[in-house]
């Protein structure tokens, strides 16, 4: 009796098991954009409907060739700032026909010295291509070298090289998101307390204040960093939200 009873244990663990294992493997893919359910589904930004995980699609009469066709990556973007790059920024906000394809591709100029400020993307994991130049990467990656950041993980970009430096990035999503470390930390809003802050960087609060005051106009900073300014969807770092429980 006590066999049996062990044999029924170890196969209710087994079976166990196995389910666990297959809930794994099939919602692994829900972590990514979903897979379209039609052949296309151009954004259609100008609908008014309620709020949606992504955009409606246009009506197909309504749809032309110039909805699947994007020629800013052409054309260099401005690196005049003080971080010395620029990024020519493609999601489905100005390419709606990459809506529900769950891709997208950036530009991002260098000039001599020009770095990408720390930062990460919630939603997404990032190729990049160095299109020209020389490019730190937390390693050294050269022209024709690719190289990848997974999914969420903080990462800067820098150009080491003695010209400027152009990246070709790409991700598996159709709106990645962007959270710049500096500016979620010191431009919230409301802005996390300076005593938190401080004990977290082990440093005073006059210095905490310090840093703060140089992020104060978040939008500003964004537009002499950036080729464009980002949209609320795509720039994670614009609020911090607080609950209070008893």
């Amino acid at each position: 009796m006590a066999a049996k009873i062990s044999s029924i244990g170890i196969a209710s663990s087994f079976f166990l098991v196995l389910c666990s294992t297959l809930i794994l493997f099939f919602t692994l893919p829900c972590f990514s954009d979903p897979d379209e359910l039609q052949d296309f589904c151009v954004a259609d930004l100008n609908a008014k409907s309620t709020m949606l995980n992504g955009f409606p699609c246009k009506r197909v009469s309504e749809v032309t060739s110039d909805d699947f066709f994007y020629s800013g990556l052409m054309k260099e973007a401005s690196t005049t700032n003080s971080l010395g790059f620029g990024v020519r920024f493609v999601d489905v906000n100005n390419f709606p026909g990459v809506n529900t394809l769950g891709l997208l591709i950036n530009r991002v100029d260098f000039a001599p010295g020009g770095n990408v400020p720390l930062h990460s993307h919630p939603r997404v994991s990032e190729a990049n291509f160095v299109l020209e130049g020389k490019v730190l990467v937390g390693f050294i990656s050269g022209t024709g070298e690719m190289f990848i950041v997974p999914k969420g993980l903080v990462h800067f970009l820098k150009n080491v090289g003695t010209g400027k430096a152009v990246v070709i990035a790409a991700f598996n999503s159709q709106l990645p998101g962007v959270a710049l470390l500096a500016n979620t930390l010191f431009a919230s809003n409301p802005t996390i307390p300076n005593d938190i802050l401080a004990k977290n960087f082990q440093v005073d609060e006059n210095i905490i204040a310090t840093l703060k005051s140089k992020f104060s106009n978040q939008t500003k900073y964004i537009s002499k960093s950036l080729d464009v300014v980002l949209p609320y969807e795509t720039l994670v770092v614009s609020a911090m939200f607080v609950i209070i429980r008893d």
